[in-house]
């Protein structure tokens, strides 16, 4: 039992990345559409690859969107229009017509036979014009219909009549019988009491329309089992396009039913499954610091989870929208944290994972794979913030010029250019923008750095630094040469600059604790190391590294901060002390005289390591000229060669006698060393 725990224990980091890629691929493989995958692939404009493609069953010709769209809209022309009768309206009108009739027609003066004749005429007035109502507003569509009494009642144009128009008919309708005072005096009243009793109806028309697009029919004609779709080198046109689109989606629906389920199931399992595996061989090859590290495999999983689960669930809900999916936000990302190689590559394979489950795959792989090449090749320095907007600007011109092309490969002119495409990789840039937040919140979460935390973490009035220079004011001197000396070099060699900067800014943190041990904070001929024994002398010293680190970590400094502290003198030997003691003791051991290490494991702090012992130790220099500076670099860099401090970091040779150059220029800068002109 104790054996297999302690087996499991040492493999932990092993198994964790098992767990990690299986997690990964049936996540992946759950969030793909259901649907299986049409064989062949086609553009429209180009010609057909492959062998005479006959019907393999029964299909149905889809309708276009342009078709459907005329449909609709014939539909919304055609629309019959609907109006509510209101037969209280019409009894309200008629009891206002008798009040009014009484009022207007009490005078004396009048017969009542006069009254009750006009009072006769009146009333089949209302009722010829009340038939059909009077329309609060009069519209002109083909068919209009009357709702009266739960029955629908066609009506044409012209026999629609608002309240003028009733007036007229009032008119109209009098001039049949005898006028005079009386006939003036009813039409006036007649006037005065019509009002709208038919109202339009928006619910109800509506309905009814929706009602009728519902009947629509998405497909036109069939194409029986065997007959000929399209031959090879024929040319996909526009109906051979629509034909073959109408196949591609039935057969892709008909695939994914009975058995056919577990074997496409399997065969994207195995896709993904591959895509995955070249990953982790990748890094286990080539990034192998990464590979070793759990958080950041699982943070560059998480990172192509992300973009898949987003991309699909575009695919099956909003397929319109797939192009304003950032996906160059992943190289970007991946390249700010770690490097432009491993971004791209996660990228690549994350287009190919997605090229399953994309409409129109070939136009998207390659529009994606080259806008993550342009955002690799453009983001740099990402902590200026104008970088971003450039960078994210060029991506979004790449989207569009490439769209463009291919759409005038595949209709011949520009008439169908769909411009809200445009309009979404606008918006896929704009979103791309939000990068910065999201690289603050991935430190957060992950505990990664960024050059932006670098660029914050480089600034001398920033806590630490600022407790340095107030306590070991030589030390910070000193720090900031070894700054400027190895950012110069990384430059050179192609190394991280910024983050050997930040390193070299808090390499000797740990001096501030006793700095006046240090002879770079000495202000007077005092020297304490006078008083101690060379093996406490050597301690104090030795344990700057020590403390360093422990003070790092107290202020929560990045681990590849920390990993400068840990190595800037590697396990090189306290040879003064060491020399001092051996006087004492000529069989004394190195080991109590030795950095604890480890030893540089990058070119950032090999390089850090070469330019601290170089600047320390230049202030010893008398006289310098440039054959001393020159003796003086190389003796010191080939010291810590043949001590093996670089045999862990992967910096070669050349890159070793580059950094030395540039030491060199750098040191003869500082002492102001010029030509001697002849007096």
């Amino acid at each position: 039992m104790g054996k297999s725990l302690d087996r499991f224990y040492r493999k932990q980091s092993l198994i964790y990345k098992y767990f990690l890629y299986f997690i990964s691929v049936g996540l992946i493989v759950f969030f793909f559409p259901r649907g299986g995958k049409f064989k062949y692939e086609f553009q429209k404009g180009r010609s057909w690859q492959y062998e005479n493609l006959y019907a393999p069953f029964d299909f149905s010709i889809n309708k276009t969107e342009e078709e459907l769209n005329e449909e609709r809209d014939y539909l919304a022309d055609h629309k019959s229009v609907y109006y509510a009768y209101n037969d209280s309206t019409r009894q309200r009108v008629r009891q206002d017509f008798r009040d009014a009739y009484e009022n207007a027609f009490s005078d004396a003066g009048f017969s009542t036979s006069s009254k009750e004749y006009y009072f006769t005429i009146g009333e089949s007035i209302l009722d010829s014009i009340y038939l059909l109502g009077v329309f609060e507003d009069m519209a002109l569509q083909n068919r209009a219909l009357v709702v009266k009494e739960n029955e629908a009642v066609p009506v044409q144009p012209h026999e629609m009549v608002t309240k003028d128009g009733a007036n007229e008919r009032v008119e109209a309708l009098l001039s049949n019988y005898p006028s005079g005072p009386l006939s003036l005096k009813l039409s006036r009243v007649l006037k005065r009491v019509l009002r709208p009793n038919v109202f339009y109806d928006k619910a109800l028309t509506e309905k009814a329309l929706q009602d009728e697009l519902s009947t629509i029919s998405f497909t036109r004609g069939d194409i029986p089992e065997g007959r000929l779709v399209i031959a090879q080198g024929e040319v996909v046109e526009a109906e051979k396009f629509n034909v073959l689109n109408s196949l591609k989606s039935q057969y892709e629906s008909e695939l994914w039913k009975g058995d056919n389920f577990y074997f496409i199931l399997s065969g994207y399992t195995i896709l993904v499954a591959l895509v995955l595996v070249m990953l982790l061989l990748f890094l286990k090859k080539y990034r192998p610091g990464i590979y070793a590290n759990n958080n950041k495999v699982t943070f560059i999983f998480f990172n192509i989870l992300l973009m898949v689960f987003i991309t699909t669930l575009a695919v099956k809900s909003f397929e319109m929208y797939i192009y304003a999916v950032p996906l160059c936000i992943l190289p970007l990302i991946l390249k700010n944290f770690f490097d432009a190689r491993l971004g791209l590559f996660a990228h690549v394979l994350t287009i190919l994972i997605l090229g399953f489950v994309v409409p129109n795959s070939f136009e998207y792989i390659f529009l994606q794979i080259i806008a993550g090449i342009v955002t690799i090749l453009t983001v740099s320095e990402l902590y200026k913030r104008a970088n971003l907007f450039i960078s994210v600007g060029q991506i979004t011109l790449i989207y569009m010029i490439g769209y463009f092309a291919f759409n005038m490969i595949q209709e011949g002119n520009l008439d169908n250019v769909e411009w809200i495409t445009f309009g979404l990789f606008l918006l896929n840039g704009m979103i791309t923008l939000f990068a910065q937040p999201l690289i603050y919140a991935y430190e957060k979460i992950f505990g990664l750095v960024s050059d932006v935390s670098l660029l914050e973490l480089s600034d001398t009035n920033s806590g630490l630094l600022k407790e340095l220079s107030n306590k070991a004011p030589g030390t910070f001197h000193h720090s900031l040469q070894v700054a400027n000396l190895a950012e110069a070099a990384a430059n050179e060699i192609g190394a991280n600059a910024m983050l050997v900067r930040v390193g070299a800014l808090y390499h000797d943190i740990g001096k501030m604790n006793k700095p006046t041990y240090f002879t770079e904070n000495q202000v007077t001929n005092v020297n304490p190391h006078n008083e101690l024994p060379p093996r406490e002398s050597a301690k104090i010293i030795i344990d700057h590294v020590i403390e360093g680190i422990e003070m790092a970590r107290k202020n929560k400094l990045p681990d590849r901060i920390i990993d400068f502290l840990r190595t800037h003198h590697g396990t090189s030997l306290v040879y003064y002390f060491f020399k001092k003691q051996q006087e004492l003791d000529p069989e004394v051991e190195e080991k109590g005289f030795r950095y604890p290490g480890p030893i540089p494991f990058s070119k950032e702090t090999a390089i850090l390591m070469m330019a601290d012992a170089i600047e320390a130790a230049s202030k010893s220099l008398k006289s310098p000229t440039y054959p001393i500076i020159d003796e003086f670099v190389e003796k010191i860099v080939q010291g810590q060669l043949k001590a093996n401090q670089f045999l862990n970091a992967n910096i070669t040779l050349k890159e070793i006698e580059t950094v030395k150059k540039v030491l060199k220029q750098k040191l003869t800068n500082i002492y102001h060393l010029r030509v001697e002109y002849p007096e």
